[in-house]
C-alpha cells in the first residue's frame, strides 16, 4: 500500500514503508506518473529536523542498511546502527530504494497506468532523476537539509549528485569507491552485463512478466559484475586453479561435460543467488542509471561543478579496487575546494571492500559526523 507520510508518524525502525511522490519528468525525456518510493528509517527525527542522514544503496542493494526492529542483518551494519559511526541513537537515518528498482520503488515490474507491468516501456532514469525523486520524499518527511548523505559505489555517485543538485540541502557528503563520472571502461563492463540479459531467450524485449524470466542472462550479468567487484589477488588466493570437488575440469568426453574449477562454481553461486532476489529489467534500468553518472554533465569543469556544493566531503577508496580505481577518488578530492584527504581501505578483496571493510574507517567517519 502506498501512503503519504508525515514526520510525526514515522516510528518503526528498519521496516519498509512507501510514499507517493507524484509524477516525475525525466532528464532523458520520459515521464513516470505517480511514482512510489520505498524507504526505511531508523532513529528519531529531532524537533528541528537537523539530525537526518541519508544512506544510499549500491547497484543491487536494498533499503535494509541495518537491523532496527527486525532480526534481518543489514548490508552495512559496520557503518550504521546503535553506537556505530552513523549512530541511530543520535541520527535519523533514511535509506531509499532507487527509482527503477525492485525493492518497492516504481520500476519496470511495477504496474503502468494500464495495470500491466511497465516492462519494455519503462523509461531511462538517470541518477539525477533519482535525486529529484528523493528530494520530494525528504520534503514529505519534513527534512529540508541532510546532516549527511553518504554511500559507496553507485550509492556514492548518488550522494555526490545530491550534494551538487541540491547544495543547500546537504551539509556533509560521503563518497566512497566511486569517481566523478563513469568511465568508458566502466560503461563497457556495464554494457556487457545488460547485453547478457537482453540476449537471454526469455527476455522477450523486456516483456517477460507472466512467462519465464530471463534467469540465465541475469545470472551471467552478475558473473561479469562480480569479477570486477573482486580483485585478481583475492580470487587467486581463495581459489587458484583448484577443481570444484568431486568435479574435474580436465575430465569429460565432450566440452560440455567437463567439471568446473572452484572459481567457476563461485561465480555460478553468485549469479544464481541474485536471480532469486532481483528483477532483470531493474538490473538493466539501474545499471544504465549508473552509466549516466557524470556529475559535470551540463555544469562545466569538475572544480567548477563541485564548487556549487558547500558540503564537507569525506572521500574514500579501496586500495585493491579494479572497478572504481583509487585514482578516480583522488581526482575527485583534488577538484574539491580546500584540502580533502582520500581515506584508503586496505583490503585484498577489491571493490566489495567498501562494504565488507568499512569498519576500517570507523574512526574517520565518526570524526566527519561530529559537530
Amino acid at each position: 500500500m502506498t501512503v503519504t507520510v508525515a514526520r510525526t508518524t514515522v516510528s518503526e525502525h528498519g521496516i519498509v514503508r512507501y510514499a507517493s511522490i507524484g509524477g516525475l519528468e525525466l532528464e532523458a525525456g520520459g515521464y513516470l506518473p505517480d511514482v512510489t518510493l520505498a524507504y526505511e528509517t531508523w532513529g528519531t527525527l529531532n524537533a528541528d529536523a537537523s539530525n537526518a542522514v541519508l544512506i544510499e544503496h549500491a547497484l543491487t542493494g536494498s533499503t535494509h542498511v541495518t537491523r532496527g526492529d527486525t532480526d534481518e542483518p543489514g548490508w552495512w551494519e559496520q557503518l550504521a546502527g546503535p553506537g556505530a559511526p552513523v549512530d541511530t541513537d543520535r541520527f535519523f537515518v533514511v535509506s531509499i530504494n532507487i527509482v527503477g528498482g525492485c525493492y518497492g520503488s516504481t520500476g519496470p515490474s511495477s504496474p503502468a497506468p494500464d495495470g500491466t507491468p511497465w516492462g519494455s516501456r519503462f523509461p531511462l532514469v538517470t541518477l539525477r532523476d533519482s535525486t529529484v525523486a528523493e528530494a520530494r520524499l525528504a520534503d514529505k518527511l519534513g527534512i529540508k537539509s541532510w546532516f549527511a548523505v553518504l554511500g559507496g559505489s553507485m550509492g556514492g555517485a548518488r550522494a555526490l549528485e545530491w550534494a551538487v543538485t541540491f547544495p543547500e540541502r546537504v551539509q556533509r557528503c560521503g563518497v566512497i569507491s566511486i569517481g566523478a563520472a563513469s568511465t568508458a571502461e566502466q560503461i563497457a563492463f556495464a554494457q556487457a552485463q545488460t547485453l547478457a540479459i537482453r540476449q537471454d531467450a526469455n527476455f522477450n524485449g523486456g516483456d517477460y512478466y507472466g512467462g519465464p524470466f530471463p534467469e540465465d542472462g541475469l545470472a551471467l550479468a552478475r558473473r561479469i559484475a562480480h569479477i570486477t567487484y573482486r580483485s585478481a589477488a583475492e580470487l587467486e588466493g581463495r581459489f587458484g586453479r583448484a577443481p570444484q570437488a568431486p568435479e574435474s575440469p580436465l575430465q569429460g568426453g565432450v566440452l560440455a561435460s567437463r567439471g568446473r574449477y572452484q572459481v567457476e562454481s563461485y561465480l555460478d553461486h553468485q549469479g544464481n543467488k541474485l536471480v532469486r532476489r532481483f528483477d532483470a529489467n531493474s538490473y538493466i534500468a539501474i545499471t544504465e542509471a549508473l552509466m549516466s553518472h557524470d556529475i559535470c554533465r551540463g555544469r562545466g569543469p569538475l572544480p567548477e561543478t563541485l564548487a556549487r556544493s558547500g558540503a564537507r566531503f569525506f572521500v574514500a577508496a579501496v586500495d585493491s579496487d579494479r572497478l572504481y580505481f583509487p585514482a578516480q577518488s583522488r581526482e575527485l578530492a583534488a577538484a574539491l575546494p580546500g584540502e580533502v584527504d582520500v581515506h584508503l581501505i586496505t583490503a585484498p578483496i577489491g571493490h566489495d571492500g567498501f562494504l565488507t571493510e568499512i569498519g576500517q574507517l570507523g574512526h574517520q567517519l565518526r570524526a566527519h559526523l561530529s559537530d
